[in-house]
């Protein structure tokens, strides 16, 4: 499919450059069957009904922006995805000063080894020394903003918590999965209260993710890996909540891909550790989830045509439509859309 069909104007003043407060006041567009429904996140525990399961990713962001030296070069470095104990894969700024060998500066002590660039532009960086890299992080690095909010302010203390979940636990990822900022303890109470359970499974978020589609056609692009993991309990409920009539609602386009990637072709989920580059465009067939709360997307993302797979594609240019007319608020840090298929 051609990228352009994915295209619409935001006005730049749509996008958030802090989230709600509370959390859980931010409006929710609602997309239940035909209807289109103004409300507001704290509206949920009456948008679904009992025996439902919320799925939420429960990765940690990690401080994975950097800005260091090699010799009189000033190198910027967004970590990617781990490749090992001490090795990331990272997309460098000012990378035509760096070469295979090279060793980059980081401050604070931190310092790593240049290897081998991929076919994305990635290098490969080596971190010195026998602490953790996560403590060097803590040391040298910050909190790895979107580069529509880093372009206009910069990164501050209120994003180290700002910009995590309530659900954060197994560190590793670059990027939040930000339709869970919304979550706040009493919003969970009022779910549970409601008769909707909760589950949790990792996907450590990639830089990719923010990266534009430079191809012409969806057929041409390539998705970059993440790692994650669904563990066989976990399989088991969410099967169990879909057996006994229960909806599977992904919180977050980064629970749906992992749920989708460990999904069979009968709709049965299995456990899952791995990579997955899994790529959702209009045409494919949803196999393991019932639903999907996130945020509004970018332009031409692979995102808005993830939920365009999901609702339709003109039903999402609509609804996006009357999402910027009626000033909802875009992107990571902006309002939520609830998005039901099969209305209820």
């Amino acid at each position: 499919m051609h990228v352009d069909l994915f295209d619409f104007h935001l006005p730049p003043d749509r996008i958030a450059l802090r989230p709600a407060s509370p959390r859980d006041a931010a409006r929710m567009l609602v997309l239940d069957g035909p209807a289109t429904v103004d409300a507001h996140v704290t509206d949920l525990p009456g948008r679904l009904r009992a025996g439902d399961l919320l799925v939420f990713n429960d990765t940690r962001v990690i401080p994975a922006q950097l800005e260091g030296r090699r010799g009189d070069a000033r190198i910027g470095a967004t970590l990617h995805k781990r490749e090992g104990p001490r090795a990331w894969r990272a997309f460098v700024r000012n990378a035509k000063r760096v070469r295979e060998g090279d060793t980059i500066d980081f401050g604070a002590g931190v310092t790593a080894v240049a290897g081998a660039r991929a076919e994305d532009g990635s290098l490969l960086l080596t971190f010195d020394g026998d602490e953790p890299v996560e403590l060097l992080l803590e040391r040298a690095g910050r909190m790895p903003l979107p580069p529509y909010i880093a372009g206009k302010r910069p990164a501050d203390a209120r994003d180290a918590d700002d910009y995590q979940t309530m659900f954060a636990a197994e560190p590793g990822a670059v990027a939040a999965p930000t339709a869970a900022l919304h979550f706040t303890p009493a919003l969970l109470a009022g779910l549970e209260a409601a008769g909707v359970d909760h589950a949790t499974l990792t996907l450590h978020v990639g830089a990719g993710t923010f990266l534009p589609m430079k191809v012409d056609d969806t057929a041409d692009h390539r998705m970059h890996a993440e790692w994650g993991r669904l563990d066989a309990a976990t399989a088991d409920r969410l099967n169990a909540v879909r057996a006994g009539g229960g909806r599977v609602i992904a919180v977050g386009t980064t629970s749906l891909r992992l749920i989708e990637s460990a999904a069979d072709e009968s709709g049965t989920i299995r456990p899952f550790e791995g990579d997955t580059a899994i790529f959702i465009t209009p045409g494919y067939r949803f196999r393991g989830i019932d639903g999907l709360m996130t945020n509004f997307h970018l332009p031409r993302s692979t995102l808005f045509m993830l939920v365009s797979a999901l609702m339709g594609r003109e039903r999402m240019q609509a609804a996006y439509a009357h999402a910027i007319a009626g000033g909802y608020r875009f992107y990571s840090y902006g309002d939520a859309s609830l998005l039901l298929p099969g209305g209820d």
